[in-house]
């Protein structure tokens, strides 16, 4: 794992000279690939080998969450339904949902492994209280026990697959209506009624939860700083109280709820100073070379940040050939299919 702090994007379907020399700067940890990313199956294979030349040690990641969310849907990635299909499923045969999720975490996990990409950037562990525009049927249940149980199915698949898992958007998103993407969302309730959310990460801290993406949420009742800036949400809460030993990252801090913590670079000193390990900073190319230049030669406090994050590197060899011919993928897509359908 490199030793940087940050996880940047590129611009299109191919590495330009640019942004290579961008991602050889010491301040630098990782890629994260969106959807302007992808052409083919192997355009993107190829994208990732060129991103590993520049450094062998950069943690490449993508959003691949199901539903909605996931990045690759062509060129022969399965198309998973989202995570809410998964909980109706469970209201009426939990075994079968639960042996789907976990079939459904292998298969996101080997996918994106066959193409070199070590993090997929989930599960969602959002309450969907029917409230949230931006997470909806992104979220299991609104049953924060039915989310832990299915979730921990789905993280048993992706370690399988050889991927950590990361739980978002920490101490939840679904209790507000606002699109933290364009909005910082305002969540007015008091910690007792925030219990419920928090819920999913105390049944899976030390259960699987390999690390924990926060929100770009207010709860100005809890605390004045939005939860990613929050030294009290990311050490009080989640370090000290729930003893969570993982890795942490930052939403992205170009999203306009980021907004409260000033400029981009002081987002990123925030986040870092709140206990992120690594920010990610997305869709701003200049604002993202300006975080770079801020935080060469930052004390990185390395010790205890490369025991979080050694365990997010992807530690599975499988090749898409592999994969093709594995029975296993087959009987997965099959239990996909059924869901999709339904």
């Amino acid at each position: 794992m490199k030793q940087g702090i940050l996880v940047l994007d590129l611009k299109g379907t191919h590495l330009t000279e640019d942004e290579a020399r961008l991602f050889e700067r010491p301040a630098v940890a990782g890629v994260i690939i969106f959807a302007r990313n992808f052409q083919s199956r192997q355009q993107l294979v190829k994208l990732v080998s060129d991103i590993r030349s520049v450094d062998s040690n950069l943690l490449i990641m993508t959003d691949h969450e199901g539903g909605r969310v996931q990045r690759f849907r062509e060129g022969g990635f399965t198309r998973i339904p989202s995570m809410g299909a998964y909980g109706k499923l469970y209201k009426d045969e939990p075994d079968k949902a639960l042996a789907a999720l976990t079939e459904t975490g292998w298969l996101v996990a080997s996918e994106l492994a066959a193409t070199g990409i070590d993090l997929g950037l989930s599960p969602v562990l959002d309450l969907d209280r029917g409230i949230s525009r931006v997470i909806g049927d992104r979220g299991f249940s609104q049953n924060p026990d039915e989310i832990a149980v299915m979730a921990k199915a789905f993280i048993e698949g992706l370690h399988e697959g050889g991927m950590a898992s990361i739980g978002k958007h920490f101490p939840g998103h679904g209790g507000v209506g606002a699109d933290s993407h364009i909005a910082l969302p305002v969540d007015a309730r008091e910690l007792s009624e925030v219990e419920e959310d928090l819920k999913p990460y105390r049944k899976l801290i030390g259960n699987g939860l390999d690390a924990v993406m926060p929100a770009h949420v207010q709860f100005p009742s809890i605390d004045q700083q939005a939860a990613g800036f929050s030294k009290y949400w990311l050490k009080t809460v989640l370090r000290d109280e729930m003893g969570f030993q993982g890795a942490v990252f930052s939403d992205c801090l170009s999203m306009a709820g980021a907004s409260i913590g000033g400029t981009v670079v002081q987002r990123a000193e925030k986040a870092m100073d709140a206990g992120c390990d690594l920010v990610l900073v997305c869709n701003n190319p200049g604002e993202a070379r300006k975080v770079v230049e801020a935080f060469e030669g930052y004390d990185l406090n390395e010790q205890s940040r490369q025991s979080h994050l050694a365990p997010m590197r992807g530690c599975s060899s499988i090749t898409w050939d592999e994969l093709e011919k594995s029975e296993r993928r087959q009987s997965a897509i099959e239990m996909i299919t059924r869901i999709s359908s339904k």
